[in-house]
């Protein structure tokens, strides 16, 4: 029978181990290790305070023992639906402490896709953040668990509410009555499970152990030269694997350093940080850059403690790239990666040419790609074709998905990434375009074929293709093609129905268009090349925003 979880074969795994890419310790020994180290450090600095070393491993092992007198036992899984706030990193460690497996889901998604993730895990907690209005995810919460029986506790940053649930504080105030959790778990047990961008409707979580997940953020925090002096502000969402361990807050607690929780992505937000906590080091998507470029002409703050930009969830111009350096001062540093493994990185002493025109090359010398043709044929530097990868860190099996691994690894074990990449003679990656039929907006995957599906059970709504288009803020916009019985609702019709049916905000069109049929290749699918080279010359029912659907 196959496992949940698809491991590496044991000769390549005992590999690993004597190279010193993994190692003896589960991600709650590495925070009990720092705790031990140097307790008095701040680690922690979010809206709320500030957390030693030391108080956070306490207040993870309070949290640890309360959770777990709910119960929650080593191996459930919890959906952690936190944003940028002190109780996510505490909520996290507790949750690794007791053993169980964190999905970590972004506080932007629907009732339609945390469902989804429900039933496909079996989850049994779920954590959420008290809100206000028709989008308090409490509101939410309670209808994804009257949809799935197994979630059968809900716990809340804030008050509970009327429908009830467990509120964090008061379940860190029992657990410090409560006897001490361990988890017992092992270094290549699972530790968490990631959301994968994917190109089908069908949520797919990305499981990480705590080997190769301590081994992906140790290796990021050295090729991105973090210490005990580094302050890294986590400005994107904290459920994103970028803001994990790219080197991220993994990185940073790893290396002894201290990271700073933005409760907003906004530049007059982050630069007010940036100089009252001196920070070193961030991370940005590129629809973000040109933003704080603007603002760095006339803030006032004090920028002069950032030393690294990172910029990667999708590719950044290279005009906007070379602008970063002149205007805000610092080095800029291009990260293209996958929640499935592989990350890769310009180095901070590369050519000036080579951070602004490429997306770095592999972080781990232990990290195996090749770029190949439709046929799987590799080809020569310098020629396009589609990345294959496997590594120290790089899954062999989505969680319960044997269907998707069929068409997602090769019998050899190679992720078959679906991007488009040209290798360099010096063997830098640039990243061309994807083979996956998906829209990378912002640095958010979205499925076409989930939306269409949507898009579908509209009224009057015969025929739908989503296709993503170059975008100067964006990097990808979504536009919907719609073929309908009757007059094509505009961009705010669409998007009001799509949120009532619970899809998250940034999966719906930037644009809507009326076509009178789709275009159709030989064998009768979708021209979706043919879509997005008429964008052009179309005119959109309704303007797109510059946000989106944000």
């Amino acid at each position: 029978m196959r496992s949940d979880v698809i491991g590496w074969p044991e000769e390549t795994a005992a590999g690993y181990r004597r190279a010193g890419y993994w190692r003896d310790r589960t991600l709650d020994d590495l925070l009990r290790e720092r705790a031990a180290e140097h307790g008095d450090r701040t680690a922690l600095v979010s809206a709320s305070g500030r957390l030693s070393y030391a108080d956070l491993d306490e207040r993870a092992g309070r949290l640890a023992a309360g959770l777990a007198g709910l119960p929650i036992h080593r191996g459930d899984r919890v959906l952690l639906q936190l944003p940028n706030r002190e109780e996510y990193v505490v909520t996290l460690f507790a949750l690794l402490r007791i053993g169980a497996l964190p999905i970590l889901a972004l506080p932007s998604l629907g009732t339609t896709e945390l469902t989804a993730l429900a039933r496909l895990s079996g989850a049994t907690a779920h954590v959420v953040a008290q809100g206000r209005g028709r989008n308090d995810p409490r509101t939410g919460a309670a209808e994804v668990a009257r949809a799935c029986p197994s979630l059968r506790h809900l716990v809340v940053a804030g008050d509970p509410g009327p429908g009830g649930g467990h509120s964090l504080a008061a379940l860190e105030r029992a657990g410090a009555e409560a006897p001490a959790v361990t988890s017992g778990a092992a270094p290549g047990d699972p530790a968490l499970l990631l959301l994968s961008g994917g190109t089908t409707g069908t949520p797919k979580l990305i499981p990480r152990t705590h080997a190769d997940y301590d081994y992906n953020a140790r290796a990021s925090a050295e090729v991105c030269a973090l210490d005990e002096h580094t302050v890294y502000l986590a400005v994107l969402p904290v459920t994103h694997n970028f803001t994990m361990v790219s080197p991220g807050i993994v990185g940073t607690l790893a290396a002894g350093g201290t990271v700073v929780l933005c409760p907003d992505p906004s530049p007059t937000t982050a630069f007010t940080l940036v100089e009252a906590e001196g920070v070193t080091i961030t991370a940005l998507v590129p629809s973000l850059v040109p933003h704080w470029l603007d603002e760095a002409r006339r803030t006032s703050r004090d920028l002069s403690s950032l030393r690294v930009l990172q910029v990667g969830g999708s590719r950044l111009d290279d005009a906007t790239a070379r602008r970063v350096g002149p205007e805000l001062g610092c080095r800029l540093q291009q990260v293209f990666g996958m929640a499935e493994g592989l990350n890769n990185y310009t180095r901070l002493d590369d050519p000036e040419e080579v951070v602004c025109t490429t997306q770095g090359r592999p972080l781990s010398p232990a990290d195996e790609i090749l770029v190949v043709d439709e046929e799987g044929r590799p080809v020569p530097p310098g020629h396009p074709g589609e990345l294959l990868t496997r590594g120290p860190y790089t899954l062999r099996g989505y969680y319960r998905a044997p269907e998707h691994d069929r068409l997602s690894f090769t019998p050899d074990g190679f992720y078959r990434t679906g991007d488009l990449v040209v290798r360099t003679a010096r063997g830098d990656l640039v990243v061309v375009g994807r083979i996956k039929d998906q829209v990378n907006r912002a640095g958010e995957k979205i499925a076409a074929i989930e939306v269409e599906e949507h898009l579908l059970a509209l009224p009057d709504v015969r025929a739908a293709a989503l296709v993503g288009v170059p975008d100067p803020q964006l990097g990808e916009r979504s536009v919907a093609f719609l073929e309908t019985d009757a007059p094509c609702p505009s961009r705010s019709e669409v998007r009001r129905l799509l949120l009532e049916r619970g899809l998250a905000a940034f999966k719906v069109p930037d644009e809507v268009r009326a076509v009178p049929k789709l275009p159709l290749t030989g064998i009768g699918k979708v021209d979706k090349r043919r879509l997005r080279a008429d964008v052009a010359g179309l005119t959109p029912t309704v303007p797109s925003p510059t946000a989106g659907a944000g």
